[in-house]
């Protein structure tokens, strides 16, 4: 799995973007300062924020290029700042892109992979349970060998409840990662998804509905290529 470390002060921020990387299949550990951001465990990718309250960002990127165990560590500013002088100073310093907030999470994935591809770094990950094979690189499932043309909620809410396959998934915890909202009012909107997404994957059983609770991915064994289970319970 790659494992990205996002260097954000912004909490509400930096739990949005996290839960929607990690429905991407990233694994994100989240840091809030600087000196955070120098201790923590090595990472493939870093998404830095300039704007941090103990250090200048792009001080920060340059100390992280001194970090041996960072070597190959990709640098992505992801900042409020456009002046074209603050980009300039960014790659200069380090990065190895550098965009502008907001933007959409298509795009950051998109940059992330192509950052990753000119630096050495693994791009793609594929989960696979029972007759399922989902590529997150790509968005595309199989299911019992026929291809299976999701939209982009149907997808994301296979995604959570595949890295979790086994486990019970509650209602809202997969509300708050597909729709980052737990209102009870979006529950018609999960048991609506989750019925087009029996009947897309032409397998009724597969998803089954633990009643009081939420929904469980029916598997008899949980392998992927590149990544790790999630643990198995909420």
């Amino acid at each position: 799995m790659i494992k990205v470390l996002l260097v954000e002060d912004d909490v509400r921020l930096a739990d949005a973007l996290a839960g929607a990387l990690e429905t991407y299949g990233y694994e994100v550990d989240q840091v809030r300062t600087a000196g955070g951001a120098l201790t923590a465990p090595p990472a493939d990718i870093v998404l830095l924020d300039l704007g941090l309250p103990d250090m200048d960002g792009v001080e920060l990127c340059q100390r992280i290029r001194e970090r041996q165990d960072f070597g190959d560590t990709a640098i992505i500013m992801v900042t409020a700042r456009r002046q074209q002088r603050e980009r300039i100073l960014g790659l200069r310093s380090g990065a190895d892109d550098y965009v502008v907030k907001p933007l959409a999470i298509e795009e950051l994935c998109a940059r992330m992979e192509a950052v990753l591809r000119r630096t050495g770094g693994r791009v793609g990950t594929v989960l696979e349970t029972g007759p399922l094979r989902v590529d997150l690189s790509t968005r595309s499932v199989v299911c019992s060998g026929r291809p299976v043309e999701l939209t982009r909620k149907e997808f994301d809410l296979l995604v959570v409840l595949l890295r979790e396959a086994g486990g019970v998934v509650s209602r809202e915890h997969l509300l708050l990662r597909v729709w980052q909202t737990a209102w009870p009012g979006t529950l018609r909107t999960l048991e609506v998804h989750i019925g087009t997404l029996r009947s897309k994957l032409g397998s009724p059983g597969l998803i089954r509905t633990v009643r009081g609770v939420g929904y469980q991915l029916e598997t008899s064994e949980y392998t992927t290529a590149g990544a790790a289970p999630a643990p198995a319970s909420r």
